[in-house]
């Protein structure tokens, strides 16, 4: 396998500093093109002005957005661009308080075909409140946007971004390579449903570093096409863990493989680490995962792999053609707020194999002092080490 983890953004990172050290690298402020940042006025139509002249430049440019809060409704960004581009925002963008202005699009900020691309700084808040509260109340809601896209990119650098209260999933990552992102910051609240804080796509060598989540779905979901991906000191919490999947959704799907979480903490989530399907036929598969080093406090299931995933009870009830295989977990330590502590939940036509569990202490947040256990249904796999509760493998 590769050692994807230290693959380089160099020609991102000369962007950066090629901006900051060459006079020749072209600035487009967006408040040169009539953008404002008083929070009232409309300034779609002059940050895709800004985009258009950077995208557009021979040399290396950025787009500028100042200190100052910058009303947007749907922003999409298009590439291919002639060169790269950084976008650097040290003000706040928001979205209408009107949901429907940017519910009825898939997506608030969409990057789309842009290769070579900084996204750096700032905050954007897509006011998602009030479209949870529809949702919740049953009425007729628009499908909702996810706040920040990135489609058919590849070398995107996304730096000290915070993104708050987005309707659906705040960074959203599909059909690209070769992405890092780090130091980011995210934030809904624990009720809010469907915010996942980031979801990866049918896309590969996505790194995922030193960031902050808190939100009311997967802090990281991944879904199928994925591979290679590097997840290392993330804080996850509230939320329902980092998940793989779901998977097995429909019956020819493209699998997952080559995914490892490190060093991160999960504070009183629903899950740690999880691998979920539907119990439905599919030629789909989850292989070659590494979680280790993790710390659980106070977390639902810690370890899981549940292949009859469904959250709606509208349920297969079949048996999931995922293959789950050639999964570790090395030293996961801390306590679960749910008695089965380790849960593998897998398919009885395609047993989940090759798990091995190594230096675990999970015990039961219990006031009874009960123990924690272990669960295995159609799981086969090793342990070494000290388990704690006991395998059983």
């Amino acid at each position: 396998m590769a050692n994807f983890k230290t693959m380089k953004y160099t020609s991102v990172y000369w962007i950066l500093f090629f901006c900051l050290i060459i006079p020749s690298c072209l600035a487009y402020n967006v408040v040169s093109f009539g953008a404002k940042g008083d929070g009232r006025t409309d300034s779609t139509s002059a940050f895709l002005s800004a985009w258009s002249a950077a995208c557009n430049s021979a040399s290396p440019s950025k787009v500028d957005i100042p200190r100052g809060t910058f009303l947007v409704r749907t922003l999409n960004f298009n590439g291919p661009c002639r060169t790269g581009i950084e976008f650097r925002i040290d003000g706040t963008l928001i979205a209408p308080v009107d949901y429907n202005a940017i519910g009825n699009s898939e997506f608030w900020i969409m990057f789309y075909k842009v290769s070579e691309l900084l996204v750096y700084g700032g905050t954007i808040d897509a006011k998602g409140n009030d479209y949870w509260s529809c949702r919740k109340g049953g009425g007729s809601c628009p499908q909702g946007a996810r706040s920040i896209q990135f489609m058919w990119c590849n070398n995107v650098l996304l730096r000290g971004l915070t993104s708050l209260y987005s309707q659906r999933v705040h960074v959203g990552i599909g059909y690209s390579s070769n992405v890092r992102i780090e130091y980011v910051t995210i934030i809904a609240p624990s009720g809010s449903p469907n915010t996942d804080g980031i979801h990866v796509q049918n896309s590969r060598g996505v790194t995922i570093y030193g960031s902050n989540i808190k939100t009311g779905d997967d802090c990281i979901s991944i879904g199928s096409g994925s591979m290679n991906l590097w997840i290392e000191k993330v804080a996850c919490g509230p939320g329902h863990g980092i998940s793989i999947g779901s998977l097995g959704q429909v019956n020819n799907e493209p699998g997952v493989a080559n995914v490892t979480v490190v060093n991160s903490v999960f504070t009183k989530t629903q899950n740690g680490v999880r691998i979920k399907s539907w119990a439905r036929p599919s030629d789909g598969f989850a292989k070659n995962l590494n979680f280790r080093n993790l710390v659980m406090r106070n977390v639902g299931y810690p370890i899981i792999i549940d292949q009859n995933y469904c959250p709606d009870n509208n349920c297969p009830r079949q048996s999931s053609g995922v293959k789950v295989s050639d999964v570790t977990f090395k030293n996961v330590k801390g306590t679960s707020s749910t008695q089965a502590a380790i849960k593998f939940d897998c398919s009885p036509s395609n047993p989940c194999t090759g798990i091995r569990l190594q230096d675990i202490k999970l015990t039961y947040n219990d006031r009874l002092r009960r123990p924690a256990f272990a669960y295995c249904e159609n799981a086969r796999g090793s342990h070494g080490s000290t388990v704690i509760p006991r395998s059983c493998f």
